[in-house]
């Protein structure tokens, strides 16, 4: 059978290289013939010290050990014979044994300890058949050049092919977590024996609550630009605005005020309120309009925007259309005044409906004189009659008040547009 062809960037042996002493030849007959013995003392010695290769009850795992030293050694013999021969078919093996530890969730400190451990070892037994031949020190050294150069050689190999599957590892979870994050964020039931099939298959823990971050859209695809996320955290970047899915925000992934906006690295982003997980769309929801209000100026532009901290104005613009007829209807006895003037009534009357109709508490919240609050009072009764202290209609003038006085509070200023702060390509 053909031996295969070594994937891109695996060592495909010594080339041209060879030790600075001639190995004779004749040598690697002999030591082959050993080999068979030579790969039980190898294999032996390997797993007395280190202990990931201890086990014997793995019968897959002893026999990958097994085949990896005979490989090993198999090459150390091939480069006496021929110093210039290529060992294409087995550097290829252990690009192979590197891509399985990787898959099996291992590390590959304990394959390179087995090479260094094995390579020694290998190196003594066969040093002594040469000075058992009667042959000349330098042979002797040459040996041990020939069987560092195997040992990195196959670690050069294992390490390409741990790396090569660590890559599609990490590209395939990602994509997983791609896939679940849009289950948790679709409109509509979802299923949780779905997302437990999917969150185990993208090795993500299923918490019972979780808050949904909408993310201000840059217009740059910087990388240093990307947040970092928190842990266990579920981000994905192309989407409009950007999101992330931030397990148990109020326990162990607690949104940690200043080093959460640290993490943002300066991106403003409004965090939706906490809910179950099977509910994370109604989160994302509402962090897209808390978003947006932060674009237009209604929230604050920058930083970090909780709904949980703004759910009044979120429940006032959460109808636009109706929240702009009440305003227009209510506040209709305002409309024959000028601007001026208006505002100042507006800012009075709302405060005093907040103050519980106390004029001195109304004076000392706005900054004024109480007879000026007691001369405007005299204007309002004017302009809109009994339905000041009718209880239905204090409630409709407090709601378009706060309103109005939202709108007015935080002019934009920013040079981004409202549409470009939610839906710029980040």
């Amino acid at each position: 059978m053909a031996a295969p062809t070594p994937p891109h960037g695996v060592p495909d042996g010594p080339g041209t290289a060879s030790v600075a002493t001639p190995v004779p030849p004749e040598l690697a007959k002999l030591l082959r013939d050993q080999l068979a013995v030579v790969a039980d003392e190898v294999e032996e010695e390997v797993r007395r010290q280190v202990p990931e290769y201890s086990r014997p009850a793995d019968a897959t795992y002893r026999a990958r050990l097994r085949a990896g030293v005979v490989q090993a050694l198999t090459l150390f013999v091939d480069h006496i014979a021929d110093p210039r021969g290529q060992g294409a078919a087995i550097t290829a093996t252990y690009y192979e044994i590197g891509r399985g530890e990787a898959l099996d969730g291992r590390g590959l400190d304990a394959l390179q300890s087995a090479l260094r451990v094995g390579g020694l070892h290998a190196w003594r037994l066969m040093g002594r058949t040469a000075e058992e031949l009667g042959l000349d020190s330098s042979v002797v050294a040459a040996l041990g050049e020939l069987a560092f150069q195997t040992v990195h050689e196959v670690a050069e190999a294992a390490a390409a092919g741990y790396a090569e599957a660590q890559l599609r590892n990490t590209d395939e979870l990602e994509r997983r977590r791609a896939r679940l994050l849009d289950l948790l964020l679709a409109e509509g039931p979802v299923s949780p024996e779905a997302v437990q099939d999917m969150a185990h298959a993208a090795r993500w823990s299923v918490p019972r609550q979780v808050a949904v971050v909408a993310l201000a859209a840059s217009p740059d695809q910087r990388e240093a630009d990307r947040p970092l996320a928190a842990a266990g955290a579920l981000v994905d970047m192309e989407s409009r605005p950007p999101r992330m899915l931030v397990p148990d925000p109020d326990g162990s992934g607690r949104f940690g005020g200043r080093a959460f906006t640290l993490a943002l690295r300066g991106r403003p982003a409004a965090i939706g309120p906490t809910v179950p997980l099977t509910e994370a769309a109604r989160s994302l929801h509402w962090a897209i309009r808390a978003l947006g209000l932060m674009g237009r100026g209604v929230l604050p532009r920058q930083g970090v925007v909780r709904c949980a901290d703004h759910l009044s104005t979120l429940l006032l613009h959460s109808d636009e259309p109706m929240l702009d007829q009440l305003r227009s209807q209510v506040l209709a006895p305002l409309d024959a005044i000028a601007e001026g003037p208006r505002g100042r009534l507006a800012e009075t009357l709302l405060a005093w409906l907040l103050g519980g109709s106390n004029v001195p508490d109304v004076a000392a919240r706005l900054h004024i004189h109480p007879q000026t609050v007691r001369y405007r009072l005299r204007q309002l009764e004017k302009l809109f009659g009994d339905a000041l202290h009718d209880p239905g209609t204090r409630l409709d003038l407090i709601l378009a008040l706060r309103a109005e006085a939202l709108r007015d509070s935080l002019p934009l200023t920013s040079a981004q547009k409202p549409e470009e702060f939610l839906n710029s390509r980040p």
